[in-house]
């Protein structure tokens, strides 16, 4: 049977608070980028570049402890989206992050136990629902270093501790070859947008670009700019139907917990495309709320704090802070996505609210939208379709290797399965 410790995670590893950042020093250029909530991977643990904020660098005195070099593992210390505690990731570059304080930084005792081991054991289920449990219950969740130095776990000796990690390096690593090929498709499939819809060079009837092989362009007023003839503009209430969500009341348990339907909170927008939702709710709280079941394909924008938008890849139930544009007719998910996404720097100049900043489902309603020919759009379809689609599978893939890891995870911490050579042995 495998040799296995209990132990608290402080007897191997140490817990440092970030710096805390002045919003005066925030700006949109600079040397250093200050951590966010946002560089979390979401559901499944990694590191990403966070691109829903603009003002990420901070021009202030930063004290050189809190500068991150590459390889450094952080856990976040706030959960802005439910079971995001515990999660962790893997600073990317040296010299370029500075560590915040609602960013924790993991530091492992080396001689007592593997670095990238210490990665997946502070991730692992058992020390997320220790975190979840106690968690300091407000709106907005919160842990501390010494909450996280005070969870249990069972430590394997440091050989085994290495094995374990090299295996789940694998599957990490998997998942993250995929989120750098969606973000390249994604990339193209924006390219193949903005060639047909913002400079108009979609194939004329030759098959050559419109626009400058001497396409017909007039001047629209309510765009404030040249389209081609015979392009309309309408709002986007009129092409599509708008929904806004809502929040069954938590206080009747009936309404929450074994329910098959998906619910979102606007924290989970975040994620593209959208193929999970942390909570569910049953069709007793669908029907005594405000809430509406969207269908996959549906985009979503959150309309509080940070406006995004995604696309869901499941049908799902969403709260007041997000609205569904549903697919309708002609007008899909893979037009809609970019045409809404473009007016997202626009919604967040506009937007009100002084401790957290909102728009409403009107604005969306009445927003401008350049609604080309069928023909046009069908051309386009046949082009970028087949990209959603590489990009919806591999965020499902990613899943399932997610899930892998997670019930491979207690297995091989507990010696339930064990290493025998190259392959792996069941208790």
């Amino acid at each position: 049977m495998l040799s296995m410790n209990k132990i608290k995670l402080g007897d191997v590893l140490d817990f440092k608070r970030g710096m805390s950042v002045a919003g005066e020093f925030y700006s949109n250029e600079g040397r250093y980028v200050r951590l966010t909530l946002g560089n979390f991977t979401y559901p499944e643990c990694g590191f990403k570049f966070n691109t829903s904020k603009e003002d990420l660098y901070y021009t202030g005195t930063i004290r050189k402890e809190f500068i991150m070099k590459k390889g450094d593992i952080i856990t976040p210390l706030t959960e802005q989206v439910r079971g995001l505690l515990g999660n962790t990731a893997t600073i990317p570059e040296d010299g370029l992050y500075i560590q915040t304080q609602d960013v924790a930084k993991v530091i492992p005792n080396e001689t007592k136990i593997d670095k990238r081991f210490a990665y997946y054991l502070v991730s692992s289920p058992t020390v997320k629902k220790q975190l979840d449990a106690g968690s300091q219950q407000t709106k907005i969740r919160h842990t501390s270093p010494d909450k996280l130095k005070d969870c249990y776990a069972y430590l394997p000796e440091l050989n085994t501790q290495n094995k374990i990690a090299k295996l789940l390096d694998s599957i990490k690593d998997k998942i993250e070859t995929n989120n750098k090929i969606n973000a390249e498709l994604e990339s193209m499939a924006k390219t193949l947008y903005d060639y047909s819809f913002l400079q108009f060079e979609f194939p004329n009837s030759e098959g050559k670009p419109y626009k400058s092989s001497g396409g017909k362009m007039v001047w629209n007023e309510e765009l404030k700019r040249e389209i081609p003839e015979g392009w309309c503009v309408n709002n986007l209430k009129d092409i599509t139907t708008l929904s806004l969500g809502g929040t069954p009341t938590r206080d009747k348990k009936e309404y929450w917990g074994n329910g098959k339907f998906n619910w979102l909170n606007s924290g989970e927008v975040s994620n593209f495309p959208i193929i999970t939702s942390e909570e569910k709710i049953t069709r007793l709280g669908l029907e005594n709320s405000a809430t509406e079941y969207m269908k996959k394909g549906t985009v979503i924008i959150s309309i509080t704090g940070n406006i995004r938008a995604s696309i869901l890849g499941i049908d799902s139930c969403a709260n007041q802070s997000v609205v569904g544009i549903s697919e309708s007719g002609i007008y899909k998910k893979e037009y809609l996505y970019p045409a809404i996404s473009m007016l997202l720097n626009q919604f967040t100049k506009i937007s009100t609210g002084n401790c957290q900043q909102h728009i409403n489902k009107k604005i969306l309603e009445e927003s401008k939208t350049l609604t080309p020919p069928d023909t046009i759009l069908q051309n386009y379809y046949l082009k970028v379709e087949p990209i959603y689609n590489a990009i919806l599978n591999n965020a499902f893939q990613n899943q399932e290797l997610s899930s892998l890891r997670v019930f491979l995870l207690p297995l091989l911490m507990n010696g339930q399965v064990t290493f025998k050579g190259k392959s792996y042995e069941r208790q």
